[in-house]
């Protein structure tokens, strides 16, 4: 097998390990991209490319990890990692662990993890490396990484949920919510939310957003009500679609364009988070962004030209 062979049949390896450190899907490809060309550059083959190329992947991570952070404080509004259609990474051993870590929500919670922590926390938590192996990769002794270890599970798990939906009953759930969303059944929405929901979004201050949220079950079904019909009437669609391993939605103009994406956070028999990614930098890798600013223009004209009063239904 040719170096590149190799290199190839690690590839997916290399991403799901940047990308849960870094929560971006550019500055992961960025990442792995970096870990061929020095790959491809040394002129001994190292004992295994598996650790050469996760060690060298991971301190890249790292280093772009440091100064993202100083980027992530002056982020305007809230900071979502960028949507993820497919994790290219399978091992069905760790199924589990590997869906887990990269819903939005846990990639949320590694975000209040330092550099050192989160890049340990994803190397032997998530992909089960030895201590030996995360402690060449992140250049640290045994000793530190198991002590990064235990700190980094300690935040993980305090800012978990005590209860989560099986996917079953989870998809089941996200299917009767896109129903409800897509007729604007807004008694069918409320029964499906948690009393106190919360509908969020990342648009980097680049894309029109609700101020900082919507809260409540009323409140939240009420506006996602309102937005879809005037949104389908001038040529919008909702085309479900699992996004970070979690129920999503992706949101296109009339052309096909990605206008923003939308995932559930499920827990409970109830959907208690909806985030909305509009920030056009987080969407460019799903293909062509639409200009959000025209779309919301057009949707908001949709709605004032609706028919209202006794008369509407005539």
């Amino acid at each position: 097998m040719t170096r590149a062979d190799e290199f190839e049949r690690l590839r997916p390896l290399l991403f799901s390990i940047a990308y849960r450190i870094l929560g971006s899907v550019s500055e992961a490809e960025d990442a792995v991209q970096e870990t061929w060309l020095r790959y491809s550059r040394i002129e001994t083959e190292p004992d295994s490319a598996r650790n050469f190329l996760s060690t060298t992947v991971s301190r890249i991570a790292i280093d772009v990890l440091r100064s993202a952070r100083v980027r992530r404080e002056e982020y305007v509004g809230r900071w979502f990692p960028e949507p993820l259609l497919d994790d290219p990474y399978e091992d069905p051993a760790r199924a589990a662990e590997l869906a887990d870590s990269v819903s939005t929500a846990a990639l949320l919670l590694l975000e209040r993890l330092s550099p050192l922590e989160r890049a340990v926390f994803v190397l032997r938590e998530v992909f089960g490396f030895g201590f030996d192996e995360v402690a060449v990769a992140v250049g640290r002794s045994e000793a530190a990484c198991r002590q990064l270890a235990v700190r980094a599970r300690r935040h993980m798990d305090d800012g978990r949920a005590r209860f989560a939906a099986d996917r079953r009953s989870r998809a089941q759930l996200a299917e009767s919510f896109f129903a409800a969303f897509r007729a604007g059944d807004v008694d069918g929405l409320k029964e499906l939310l948690a009393a106190d929901v919360s509908l969020v979004g990342d648009s980097g201050g680049k894309a029109p957003l609700w101020g900082d949220g919507v809260f409540g079950s009323a409140n939240v079904a009420r506006i996602l009500a309102a937005l879809i019909e005037p949104f389908t009437q001038v040529g919008g669609s909702m085309e479900p679609h699992e996004l970070n391993g979690q129920p999503g939605a992706l949101f296109r103009d009339r052309e096909g364009r990605i206008v923003n994406t939308l995932t559930l956070d499920i827990l409970g028999g109830r959907v208690q988070t909806i985030r909305a990614v509009l920030n056009p930098d987080k969407l460019r890798h799903l293909g062509p962004v639409a200009d959000a600013w025209t779309v919301i223009r057009e949707t908001n004209q949709a709605r004032r030209a609706e028919p209202s009063g006794p008369d509407a239904a005539g």
